[in-house]
């Protein structure tokens, strides 16, 4: 039997696009930049450059297909409504667990919602404590056409 033993080995680094010109770079190189902008966007909301509001769906939005959106709680403003932060975050989870998260600029949100209404696709409740809380029930399959509709037709892509 051979008694294998790992040997060190200085190995020059692969380039990966080895393209000189800028069409066939665009496979990696613009692509990698293209990312490190969004990994930076990424870093800034979780570092607190960028305030967030954070929301939790439990398990019921996987029977419903549903997300909720509180704008009111006791006739105040509340939530999308009241919000100093420039993005939200809505998470989904399931037993617990974080199945999906859902980063949007508020602003972007507020509009899509106010579509929405206009369109008759979300469903206004009541609920939380005490049923004090007025809150939109968006059709998740729904908000992801909108969200697809205001980024291509544009209502205002600032």
């Amino acid at each position: 039997m051979r008694n294998w033993k790992r040997k060190t080995v200085y190995q020059e680094p692969v380039l990966l696009n080895k393209h000189t010109t800028l069409k066939g770079k665009r496979g990696f190189d613009v692509d990698l930049e293209f990312g490190k902008h969004f990994e930076e966007l990424i870093d800034d909301i979780f570092s607190g450059v960028h305030k967030a509001e954070v929301k939790t769906e439990r398990d019921q939005w996987l029977t419903t297909g549903n997300i909720a959106i509180e704008t009111h709680y006791g006739g105040n403003p509340s939530g999308l409504t009241s919000t100093l932060s420039d993005i939200w975050i809505h998470n989904l989870s399931l037993d617990g667990e974080l199945v999906a998260s859902i980063i949007i600029p508020v602003d972007r949100l507020r509009k899509i919602v106010e579509k929405m209404k206009q369109d008759k696709v979300s469903k206004t409740i009541n609920g939380g404590d005490a049923w004090k809380s007025k809150l939109f029930l968006l059709p998740l399959d729904s908000l992801f056409k909108y969200i697809k509709g205001e980024a291509k037709d544009g209502v205002d892509r600032e």
